[in-house]
């Protein structure tokens, strides 16, 4: 019976419309082998065979809604840089349209650079602007951002420390959600981990949890404790606390925590699992699940993507197959 609900709620997901506002900055992946160690110092000498560009941080979980069959907009900023054009292109590529990426003089689009010999990263090497958005920017963000969240069914706010989601633009999300009975969906960092009281779920992973309360969530005990906590301090429909290969756990006032283990068979790369979790959480709920129901949904999403190497989507076929078990 649950798979033929979570079946169901799958097959409505072209019916939901999902606004992303968030970082947004592209995953390179330089693929290599390494056969001997450099003379220069104690470390491999990768020789690469080939180089792979893809959307990385709020527009992977586009890339995530998108894959899985929703409507999804994207509301961010990038660089007048190449980078930043190379971002356009590939999302106009996808059939998307670009109306809410604004374009600030002067920043930085960001580039994580990833080196994979052998299936295993070996370095990354960042570029990127971090500071606060001009003022001009942040008053052009608010105008979109008015105009365009009344005809969607939810809000998934990817902050990734970039500067996009300052305190201030994270309230007024929040505030024009529950207005317009919008729910909102929050993937958090430390800096405005408190900004985000009000919203409807927050899906930080353990290592940000306990960053929150300033304590170490380090088994079963500590991590429950930490829930209760931080579902009370949030003020959130649900907490999520996302788990690695132990899966997740889900908190909801006046409830026990429901653990939703994992199911992935193989982990190869967590790089942008938590995009999958966030993007097929927020599908669902649209579609009309319930809490854990969604949670279920995008935990088996996320061990599709976690058996993939590098930034990976999962589509609506490959999640049909796993809650059919054919997988």
């Amino acid at each position: 019976m649950e798979r033929k609900r979570l079946e169901k709620i799958v097959n409505r997901f072209s019916k939901v419309k999902i606004l992303v506002v968030g970082d947004l900055m592209v995953d390179r992946f330089i693929w290599g082998k390494v056969s001997r160690i450099s003379p220069e110092a104690p470390v491999p000498v990768v020789a690469v065979e080939d180089e792979t560009f893809l959307l990385g941080g709020a527009a992977n979980v586009m890339n995530n809604i998108h894959s899985l069959g929703g409507e999804v907009s994207l509301c961010g900023v990038i660089g007048d840089d190449e980078t930043g054009q190379q971002v356009l292109r590939m999302i106009r590529d996808m059939g998307a349209v670009t109306h809410g990426i604004l374009v600030e003089q002067g920043r930085r689009t960001t580039v994580k650079t990833r080196i994979i010999a052998h299936q295993q990263q070996v370095v990354r090497i960042d570029r990127e602007t971090t500071g606060p958005l001009h003022a001009s920017t942040f008053r052009n963000l608010s105008r979109f951002l008015k105009r365009n969240m009344v005809d969607i069914d939810g809000v998934i706010l990817s902050d990734y420390g970039k500067g996009l989601l300052s305190g201030t633009v994270a309230r007024n999300v929040i505030r024009k959600a529950r207005e317009t009975k919008k729910f909102v969906m929050v993937d958090p960092k430390l800096k405005n981990f408190f900004a985000y009281r009000g919203a409807t779920v927050v899906t930080p992973n353990t290592a940000e949890a306990g960053a929150a309360l300033g304590i170490a969530i380090h088994d079963s005990s500590s991590l429950e404790k930490a829930g209760k906590v931080l579902l009370k301090r949030l003020r959130c429909d649900a907490l999520v606390i996302t788990r690695g290969e132990e899966g997740m756990t889900v908190f909801q006032p006046d409830r026990e925590p429901v653990p939703v283990p994992t199911i992935a068979k193989e982990v190869y790369d967590v790089t942008g699992a938590g995009d999958t979790v966030i993007g097929t959480m927020a599908l669902a709920l649209g579609a009309g699940a319930k809490m854990v129901e969604a949670a279920r949904l995008a935990n088996y999403a996320a061990g599709i993507v976690v058996g993939k190497v590098g930034t990976a989507t999962v589509d609506r076929a490959e999640l049909l197959r796993v809650i059919e078990g054919k997988r």
